[in-house]
Formats: C-alpha cells, sequence, structure tokens
C-alpha cells in the first residue's frame, strides 16, 4: 500500500513539472538565439540532429506565434527577414505546413539560403482568448524562472498601463479596457498594483504596489483591445494617403499588382477594414502609386483580411515598387451624400426615360453620372435623390 502511495504521489509529481514548465520536447528543437532575451533573435530549429536557421516561405505573425508559443514566449510581435553575405544551410518551412498543424519538425526541408528568419515575442505578456493577437484577457509572466502566467485585476490596471502593454504587443493605442470582456476565469493570481506612466517599454518596467493585495474576485480579470497599427500617410489629411502597417518597423503596404496574385488584389472592402481602425468613415478609393525602385513593404492578401484576421497577421515582407494608397471618407457616409446632394455644382445623376409595353407606363432609369463614385456611395446618392 505504502508502495502504491508513493508511486501516485511520484506521478502527481512530474503531472505538475510538466504542466508548470513549458521546454516540451518541441519546444526544445527550437530556439531564437542573437536577440536580448531567449524570446528574440534568428530562428534555429534542430533536425535530424542538426540546429539550422530557418528561411521562411510567406510566414506572417500567425506562423511566427506558433514559436512563441512553443518557446511560452508570449504572442509574436514582429516577423522578418535578415539577409547575410553568401548561402548556408537552413531549414526552409512554409507558411502553409505550418497553417496546417502539422510540427516544425514535419515541415523542415533542407536547402542553402542567404535568407535568415527573425523572431521577436512578448516573452512577458500576452493577450488570450481574443480574436486577434492584439484582443483578449491579458496575462503576466509573474514568476520568470518557473513561467507562470497570471491574470491581472481590473482594479490594478488602467489606461496608461494598458498603453505600455499595446505598444509592448506591436499593437496600436489601446481602444477598450474592460474586465471579463474576453471571458471569466478564477480570481487572478497578480494583485500588485501596476504604477506605469504610459511611456515605459514594457509593463513589468513598471512600478507596482508594495504589497500583495488579496481583494480581487472571479470575473474580475482585465480584458484588453488594442487598436491596429496603421496609418495612412502623405495626404491632404489623416484618412487619405498611403497605407503603412507597422511590424516591428514602419513599412509601405504593397500595390494591387503584388497583391493580385491568385486574385488576392484589394477592393473597397479591404479598404473599408483600414478606414474603420483609423475612424475614418467608409473608403472612398483605393489605388496604388509606383515608385522609381523596389523598397520594402508589406503584402497583405485580400482574402486574408476578409477572413477576419487582423491587419498585421495578414502581413508577410516582400519588396515592391508599387504602393497602396486609400482615402477614407473622413466622416460617415450619409453625412458626406448630404454634402453632395446639397452641392448643385455636383452634376450626380443622370435621367433616362425608357417606355415599357405593360400597362403603358413611363418608367425612369437613374444612374450615376460620374463613373468613378465607389459602388457603395453611388447606391447612397441615388437612395437619397429618389427618397429625400
Amino acid at each position: 500500500m505504502d508502495h502504491l502511495l508513493v508511486l501516485l504521489l511520484l506521478l502527481w509529481s512530474s503531472a505538475l513539472q510538466t504542466e508548470g514548465t513549458p521546454n516540451s520536447t518541441e519546444s526544445e528543437e527550437v530556439r531564437l538565439v542573437g536577440g536580448d532575451s531567449r524570446c528574440a533573435g534568428t530562428l534555429e530549429l534542430k533536425h535530424n540532429g542538426d540546429w539550422k536557421p530557418v528561411w521562411d516561405f510567406g510566414w506572417t505573425l500567425k506562423e511566427a506565434n506558433v514559436v512563441c508559443r512553443n518557446l511560452d514566449c508570449g504572442s509574436a510581435v514582429s516577423v522578418g527577414e535578415r539577409e547575410e553575405s553568401s548561402d548556408r544551410p537552413v531549414w526552409v518551412i512554409t507558411s502553409n505546413c505550418v497553417q496546417s498543424g502539422s510540427s516544425l519538425r514535419d515541415c523542415a526541408r533542407s536547402v542553402s539560403s542567404s535568407s535568415i528568419l527573425n523572431h521577436t515575442c512578448s516573452d512577458s505578456v500576452r493577450l488570450v482568448d481574443g480574436t486577434s493577437l492584439c484582443s483578449g484577457r491579458l496575462e503576466v509572466k509573474s514568476d520568470q524562472s518557473n513561467q507562470w502566467w497570471s491574470s491581472v485585476c481590473e482594479d490594478d490596471f488602467d489606461q496608461q498601463d494598458a498603453e505600455v502593454v499595446c505598444r509592448e504587443l506591436g499593437c496600436g493605442a489601446p481602444s477598450v479596457l474592460q474586465g471579463a470582456l474576453y471571458g471569466e476565469v478564477e480570481a487572478p493570481m497578480w494583485t500588485k498594483e501596476f504604477q506605469c506612466g504610459g511611456h515605459e517599454s514594457a509593463l513589468l518596467d513598471c512600478r507596482s504596489s508594495g504589497s500583495a493585495r488579496n481583494t480581487c474576485s472571479p470575473g474580475k480579470a482585465v480584458g484588453l483591445t488594442c487598436s491596429e497599427s496603421v496609418r495612412l500617410v502623405g495626404g491632404g489629411s489623416r484618412c487619405a494617403g498611403t497605407l503603412e502597417l507597422k511590424q516591428g518597423d514602419w513599412r509601405p503596404v504593397g500595390g494591387l499588382d503584388l497583391a493580385s496574385e491568385g486574385g488576392r488584389d484589394w477592393t473597397l472592402k479591404e479598404a473599408n477594414v483600414v478606414c474603420r481602425n483609423l475612424d475614418c468613415g467608409s473608403a472612398v478609393s483605393v489605388g496604388e502609386r509606383k515608385e522609381s525602385s523596389y523598397r520594402p513593404v508589406w503584402l497583405i492578401y485580400s482574402d486574408c483580411v476578409q477572413s477576419g484576421s487582423s491587419l498585421r497577421e495578414c502581413a508577410r515582407s516582400e519588396s515592391s515598387s508599387s504602393i497602396l494608397k486609400l482615402t477614407c471618407s473622413g466622416k460617415p457616409i450619409s453625412d458626406i451624400i448630404n454634402d453632395i446632394i446639397n452641392d448643385s455644382n455636383v452634376p450626380m445623376l443622370t435621367h433616362t426615360h425608357t417606355h415599357t409595353h405593360t400597362h403603358t407606363h413611363t418608367h425612369t432609369t437613374h444612374t450615376c453620372s460620374d463613373p468613378s463614385l465607389p459602388p457603395g456611395l453611388c447606391r447612397g446618392l441615388l437612395s437619397k435623390a429618389l427618397n429625400p
């Protein structure tokens, strides 16, 4: 009986160790080297006994997040390439293979390349159970040595703290801060109050209250939504210009000719996502600007945006001389329609009379006289004109 009890205790202890230690067999086969911490640097994979750097093939933050999870390093902040002076043996891993759920080792194929993959993970903070890497319930790595994660009590967290977290995750400014927004959990373990000034680069760099409090109850865990890190530059206002996105660094988004591979070019639907994120009303136009030479850009396929993924999670590194340009309404579409209708100098509609043989009624067909108007705005103008 004593032997059985000892065996059960050993099994229980082993289970606890497995749960509390993130370095599983999978995570031991991948590492980030040469960065500021174990959660940033050049991605290397051990396969068939060899450690080699990884060269990506179409990786986005979605694939990078698999690596960050394996290392228990929070969530992916940026992923990009570093060019070396000459080719060297690398593992090439395609994004499609990673998205299929296969392990990184099963996806690896040996090639030679001068392009090496660099990763940055958030390390000590993450948002879980949200719709993107920039939304969810906040968790903090409360014990760096044992890799324990804890939710945070909303009473110990304010807007300035949220600004630090969103910036640390590579996201835009905080847009929603609310307790239990992303599901209720047990009472948060982290019960020290954060006292950020809003300028810190990491949440754990902020001052916190000297002693732990035990006043937080279930359902009070911080839920946070950060905005997209996008902007429009070089236009007549903040709601028009070249589309730029930040993922590690600010880059323009590649134009229509680059994104049109496989019918993935942008339309007003995708442009609307940007306009909404910027609180700039609705998309009025989407086009491209040609530059004299190639430059680093972010390529964002329309089908990824249409799937509901965030723009950051759809972005992959490319080079192009074609840059995406957007114009947003800057205010609700209904206000624009009223402005156009009230402007007598804008010839917006034409009237065509056609006769039918049934009941000998005369019908009038209305069309937009300006072919440059987007369909949504045209329909709104017609509706307003016919139903004032």
